[in-house]
């Protein structure tokens, strides 16, 4: 996928974390250690707090006093809010894609991945190949703008799938499904591509807000 150019430090570590965001290694409720992080990262803690407070300000992290930074747990409003922007922003870059453009060959290149990791069982890897799929679906849009915000919500939406417990559950459908809307694509088929798609987002979406209202009458979100 499409990585913002980061220049500075503080940047650069904001960036790496949100790619770790994105592909799982830091689930939703997760306290982040300071001192852990730090030195993994090889910077001073200062730096760690400059990016924790970017990171907050983003929605990623949150700040609780006198009990240290957390990755943010995600609300319903912004589930139905972030399915909303896929919507828009996904469907759009499909129905009107230029034929030839390079991102497809990134999304055939995604979907290789999702199998070769359903077949290994590794569905968080499946996961992050399917965020693969999708940005690569935004870059047909040709913005850099877009790319960018997508990036952002990929890591919000990953926060968002780490809320089922089940990650087959979650994943295994949609790997075929993205050979469909490719093969849409492929074939030049770009409109039903797109209705497709937008299918796929409305089943997905319901699927994570029943489990999301589920995990709230178990008591199992804070």
């Amino acid at each position: 996928m499409t990585e913002v150019v980061a220049t500075t430090l503080g940047e650069r570590i904001a960036e790496e974390l949100r790619r770790r965001i994105t592909a799982g290694e830091f689930g939703p409720g997760e306290r982040l250690s300071e001192q852990a992080l730090a030195e993994s990262l090889s910077i001073s803690r200062n730096t760690l707090r400059e990016v924790f407070r970017t990171l907050t300000k983003d929605g990623l992290l949150k700040h609780e006093p006198n009990r240290g930074v957390f990755v943010a747990v995600p609300s319903m409003a912004s589930i139905i809010d972030i399915y909303r922007v896929r919507r828009m922003v996904e469907c759009q870059a499909l129905a009107q894609a230029y034929p030839r453009h390079p991102a497809k060959r990134r999304m055939r290149e995604a979907i290789d991945t999702a199998r070769r990791c359903r077949d290994r069982q590794d569905w968080q890897g499946a996961g992050t190949a399917n965020m693969s799929f999708h940005h690569a679906i935004v870059e047909l849009a040709d913005s850099e703008r877009l790319n960018a915000m997508f990036t952002q919500l990929l890591a919000e939406l990953r926060l968002v799938f780490g809320l089922l417990r089940d990650a087959e559950f979650l994943h295994a459908p949609y790997v075929d499904r993205n050979v469909e809307i490719l093969e849409l694509a492929e074939s030049g088929e770009f409109a039903k591509a797109a209705a497709a798609l937008n299918d796929y987002l409305v089943h997905s979406e319901r699927i994570v807000l029943a489990v999301y209202a589920r995990r709230i009458q178990e008591g199992g979100l804070a």
